[in-house]
């Protein structure tokens, strides 16, 4: 059994001020695996103060030294890669393969991008070229609360961690309390690579208490959150008291836009693309829209790929989708497939229950609708399970509506071999990214949303500003003047 109940505070592994344990789940087995402790107000104070204590030192430090200790944890995460990907792939059923490659490697690409956009960032520039006697500072905004999600856990922790780290606040850090693991041995690889005492604190909770008490603390100058829509909204109102910064990265329900000129992969990868990660990922393309042409053809081909993905538990090696998070995720899913049924998608492959084989664990059937009216359950709310839904269209202002039609925005996809016709659907797509023919988007490029996918962005020189604030200064090289 894990003990991990300790939480890093100014430089020192502590205990909690009272005891709360908390059972983590292995979702493959339905064993507890590890225990944590639950925080709460006094051990949140404490890490907050710790952070407070250490801003002006760390925000004073040059670029340079804070870049090299950056690099440091980048060569401890590389050299304890394996550890982390058995941590994400225990706690939140990731299967090995895919924690080793996918889950690890984002958060060692995330830092790894954080420090090439740091080398390039210029923190004290001129207005213009009119205005030489003006600059413009970027300044670390403070003290950060990080609260990130269990479904991608170190590409979220690296996404906020590394860009603060590097503009020069200091952090408290409240991790998922689902899949707290990973982030524990973080931060053993952050007091590894000698961060000063009190510039990164972890605290393990949850969100009605240590996430709350992030949210509305008067030292926490920022939050950054990443998880529900429903749990950002709350996120948002406990902040507003105190007027600071909130940075949300939210839900998804991403359309995928196939024509039927599209490649002959596009269909195969975009069923591959929702079932990624059990389906827990809010990029997922969850809404497959296909041209009438291509419609029946690409339901044949959906209903294959779904049959032959396999499903076994995350500690085996091979190709396989693992079990979802828990059983609050597992109960959900099923709810939401049985109401696809009921609402009369028509099912062709999955549905409800456990796969064949598996009596335990989390488990769900990989699951095609199709016939989806854009209406229906499964269309409008984030199922975040192996579900794809299919619906049909006849022109591409059709299609184009019908993927506009949600209140997120996160990432929408486009499937077409024309590409004045591609440039034309994504501009007209309300969301903040768009990946078109397969081909991922680069390095560095920032992660966000519209509307109830949340307001920030993440990554390269986005996510640097986003720790940032701005400051005009007059008479920057005249100071002397009368």
């Amino acid at each position: 059994m894990i003990d991990r109940r300790n939480f890093y505070i100014n430089g020192q592994w502590v205990t909690p001020a009272e005891a709360n344990d908390f059972e983590v789940i292995n979702p493959s087995t339905e064993q507890v695996c590890a225990t944590i402790s639950l925080g709460g107000e006094a051990d949140t104070n404490a890490a907050v103060a710790a952070a407070k204590a250490a801003f002006v030192p760390w925000s004073m430090t040059p670029k340079d030294e804070r870049i090299a200790l950056l690099e440091k944890l980048l060569e401890v995460y590389t050299a304890r890669s394996g550890e982390m990907a058995e941590a994400i792939s225990m706690e939140m059923g990731a299967p090995i393969a895919l924690a080793q490659t996918a889950q690890v490697g984002a958060g060692g690409a995330h830092i790894k991008n954080i420090i090439r956009a740091l080398q390039a960032f210029d923190f004290e520039r001129p207005l213009n070229d009119r205005s030489p006697d003006n600059a413009i500072l970027y300044e670390p905004v403070g003290v950060a609360a990080l609260i990130t999600p269990w479904n991608w856990p170190m590409n979220q922790v690296a996404l906020k961690v590394a860009p603060a780290l590097g503009v020069g606040c200091t952090m408290v850090l409240k991790p998922s309390e689902v899949a707290p693991l990973s982030s524990a041995l973080f931060a053993e690889m952050v007091d590894e690579a000698g961060f000063p005492a009190g510039v990164f604190n972890m605290v393990q909770g949850d969100g009605p208490g240590v996430g709350t008490q992030l949210s509305g603390h008067p030292d926490v100058d920022m939050v950054s959150f990443t998880g529900s829509t429903r749990a950002g909204v709350a996120i948002t109102k406990n902040a507003a008291d105190s007027v600071k910064r909130v940075a949300l990265e939210l839900g998804g329900k991403g359309a995928n836009i196939i024509f039927a000129d599209a490649d002959d992969k596009a269909v195969t990868r975009g069923v591959r693309q929702c079932f990624n990660n059990s389906g827990q990922s809010c990029n997922a393309p969850t809404r497959m829209l296909v041209e009438r042409p291509l419609y029946d053809q690409a339901v044949a081909m959906a209903k294959d790929v779904a049959e032959k993905t396999a499903v076994d538990i995350a500690s085996n090696e091979g190709r396989h989708i693992g079990p979802v998070v828990s059983k609050v995720q597992w109960d959900k899913i099923q709810a939401l497939i049985a109401k696809g049924e009921s609402e009369g998608a028509r099912l062709v492959a999955g549905g409800t229950g456990r796969p064949e084989g598996h009596e335990s664990g989390y488990f769900v059937k990989p699951t095609v609708f199709a016939d989806v009216d854009p209406d229906m359950t499964i269309a409008r709310e984030e199922i975040f399970g192996p579900v794809l839904s299919i619906t049909p269209f006849d022109t591409e202002e059709e299609a184009v509506a019908i993927a506009n039609d949600t209140p997120y925005g996160l990432t929408n996809y486009v499937q077409t071999q024309d590409n004045d016709k591609a440039r034309r659907v994504a501009r007209q797509l309300r969301s903040g990214m768009v990946e078109m023919n397969g081909l991922a988007r680069g390095a560095g490029a920032p992660f966000g949303g519209y509307g109830q996918s949340g307001n920030g962005r993440e990554g390269g020189e986005w996510g640097i500003e986003e720790f940032c604030e701005v400051k005009s200064v007059s008479g920057w090289n005249h100071v002397d003047a009368g």
